[in-house]
C-alpha cells in the first residue's frame, strides 16, 4: 500500500474497526448521549440538502438570496450617486488633491478631467431617493430598496475585483459566498441545486467571467454554484438518451451509488459522498429541471411584466427564472450581466444596460413583493466596483474608468429598512466619505439576515479557521437593518 492510500485510509471509521474497546464504548456514549456520534454534516445525496450542524445560530429574517450582478461596474453617476459638484466642474481638470498617489486603472499619467453626469436625477419615494433618468423602472420600487452610496472594495481590475466580491479576497481558489451560505444553511430544494448561476449579456466588453467565481474552493464540491443555460436545455445531458427510461435511469444511479458506498466504507472519503449526491441530483434534476424551465403557466401579464416571453437568454428571462428557483427552494441565485464596462460611449452603453436590465429587477422585486416572498428573500443589485468621476479628456464621447475608493450598491427584502440612503461619498464623488461599506460588511451582513454570525461560519483548512469575511475587520451594517 502506499503511503497516502495507508493515510487516506485512517479515518473514524478504520479507528473504530481496529480498536479492541473503541466499538463498545461508542456503542455506549451513544446510548447515552445519541449526538455524539453524529457527523458535522447531516447525511447527503437523498432529498433536501441539509446544512451544518447548529446554523442558522441567530435569528434568521431571510431564507435565500438574489443577487444581480451587474458584471462591469456600472457608473454610480448615472444610476444613484448625484453629484451637483461634479456637475458644475464637467470639463475642468480633475483636483490633483483626490487622484495623487492614488490607484486608478488606465489612467496614469493622463489628463483627467471632470466628467458631469451624463443623466438627471429626480427624488422618488417616501424619502425622496436620488436616482436617474436611466433607471425609470428602479425609481418605481424606490420605497422597498436601500441605496448604499458608501462601497468600497479592494482591487481595481475586473477579475481580482469579481473574486473579492464573489469570496471575500483576492486570492484565487477560495470558496464563493454563495457556496458558503449553502454550506451552512444547505438548501430546501429536491430536485434543484441549492447555488444556482445564470448569465446574460449587453453592452459594451462584455467581458467572460470565470467559473470560478461560484466555485468551493476548499469546501466539499457539492456546494459548488451550478450554471444554468438561459436558453435551450439549462443543463447539458440532462435528458435521458432515447431509449433510457427513468425507471433503467434510476437502476443505474442506485448501482453506482452501491458501488461509491463500497468504496466509501474503506477510504472515508468526503469527496466520493458528493459524487453520490451528485449522480442523486443529476437524477433528480431530469425532472425538475424541465418544469422550471416550462413558462406556459406563467400568465401573460407577469410575462409583461418581466418584459420576456420565455427563457430567450436575456437578463428579463434570468430574472422570472430566479423568482422561480427561489419558490423551488433554491439557497443562493446568481444573475450576472456582462457588458457594464463603459470606458467610452457612457451614454450609449448605459442606455442599451439599463434597457436591459432596469424593466426586468423592478418586475423581480415587484412580483417577490406580490407573492408574499420579498419578506424573506434578500435581492442584491450591484457590480464588482463602480466608475470614476473624471475622464481622459479626449473624444467626443467619454467614458468613466474603474473606481474602488466609493461606488453604489441597493438590497431588498427581508430584515431590510426600505426607502432609505445610506452612506455618501465626497463632493466629486471620488472617497466614499460617510458610512464607509467594505464588501466585507456587505458579506456580513447578507450572512446576519440569513441567520449567520459570520465569525462563526468556518471551516478548517490547512490548518487554518477560514470564513468569508476574512481576517480583516468586518462589521454587520446595522443601519440599514429592520
Amino acid at each position: 500500500m502506499l503511503p497516502h492510500e495507508y493515510l487516506s485510509q485512517q479515518h473514524r471509521r478504520t479507528f473504530l474497526r481496529t480498536s479492541g474497546l473503541g466499538l463498545g464504548g461508542a456503542a455506549l456514549a451513544t446510548m447515552m448521549n445519541p449526538k455524539l456520534l453524529k457527523a458535522e454534516m447531516a447525511p447527503t445525496g437523498l432529498g433536501v440538502e441539509p446544512g451544518r450542524a447548529g446554523f442558522p445560530n441567530l435569528p434568521a429574517r431571510v431564507k435565500r438570496v438574489i443577487f444581480l450582478y451587474m458584471s462591469g461596474g456600472p457608473s454610480q453617476f448615472e444610476t444613484f450617486d448625484y453629484k451637483p459638484e461634479l456637475e458644475k466642474m464637467d470639463g475642468q481638470p480633475m483636483p490633483e488633491s483626490f487622484t495623487k498617489g492614488q490607484p486608478i486603472a488606465q489612467l496614469q499619467g493622463q489628463e483627467l478631467r471632470c466628467l458631469g453626469p451624463r443623466a438627471k436625477f429626480a427624488k422618488y419615494g417616501a424619502n425622496g431617493q436620488e436616482i436617474s433618468d436611466f433607471l425609470p423602472w428602479t425609481a418605481k420600487i424606490a420605497d422597498d430598496i436601500t441605496i448604499i452610496r458608501s462601497m468600497t472594495t479592494d482591487q481595481i481590475n475586473h477579475d481580482p475585483a469579481h473574486t473579492v466580491m464573489n469570496t471575500g479576497t483576492s486570492i484565487s481558489g477560495r470558496p464563493s459566498m454563495g457556496s458558503w451560505i449553502t454550506y451552512g444553511l444547505g438548501s430546501e430544494a429536491d430536485d434543484l441545486p441549492g447555488f444556482v448561476v445564470l448569465t446574460s449579456t449587453g453592452g459594451r466588453n462584455p467581458q467572460p467571467i470565470s467559473s470560478r467565481q461560484w466555485a468551493t474552493g476548499f469546501l466539499p464540491s457539492r456546494f459548488q454554484g451550478v450554471e444554468f443555460q438561459s436558453a435551450g436545455d439549462p443543463v447539458h445531458y440532462v435528458r435521458n438518451p432515447k431509449g433510457i427510461s427513468p425507471e433503467r435511469q434510476r437502476r443505474l444511479v442506485d448501482t453506482v451509488h452501491a458501488l461509491n458506498g463500497l468504496r466509501n466504507d474503506l477510504v472515508d472519503n468526503p469527496e466520493i459522498q458528493t459524487r453520490i449526491a451528485a449522480y442523486e441530483m443529476a437524477f433528480r434534476m431530469q425532472t425538475g429541471v424541465p418544469k422550471l424551465m416550462d413558462f406556459s403557466e406563467e400568465p401573460q401579464h407577469v410575462l409583461d411584466m418581466y418584459g420576456t416571453q420565455g427563457a430567450d437568454g436575456s437578463f428579463a428571462a434570468n430574472c422570472l427564472l430566479a423568482r422561480r428557483l427561489a419558490e423551488r427552494g433554491v439557497r443562493f441565485i446568481q444573475l450576472y450581466h456582462r457588458g457594464w464596462d463603459h470606458h467610452g460611449d457612457l451614454v450609449k452603453f448605459m442606455t442599451t444596460c439599463t434597457e436591459l436590465t432596469d424593466r426586468p429587477a423592478y418586475a423581480l422585486v415587484n412580483d417577490l413583493k406580490q407573492r408574499g416572498m420579498l419578506d424573506d428573500t434578500l435581492v442584491v443589485w450591484g457590480g464588482e466596483f463602480g466608475r470614476t468621476p473624471m475622464f481622459q479628456g479626449k473624444g467626443e464621447d467619454p467614458g468613466r474608468d474603474h473606481h474602488i475608493r466609493g461606488f453604489s450598491m441597493w438590497l431588498a427584502g427581508g430584515g431590510i429598512k426600505p426607502g432609505i440612503t445610506y452612506g455618501a461619498s465626497d463632493d466629486l464623488g471620488y472617497n466614499a466619505a460617510e458610512n464607509k461599506t467594505h464588501v466585507r460588511d456587505l458579506h456580513a451582513t447578507m450572512l446576519q439576515l440569513l441567520g449567520i454570525d459570520h465569525n462563526r461560519l468556518t471551516y478548517k483548512y490547512q490548518g487554518l479557521d477560514f470564513k468569508l469575511t476574512g481576517v480583516d475587520p468586518a462589521h454587520v451594517v446595522k443601519d440599514i437593518l429592520a
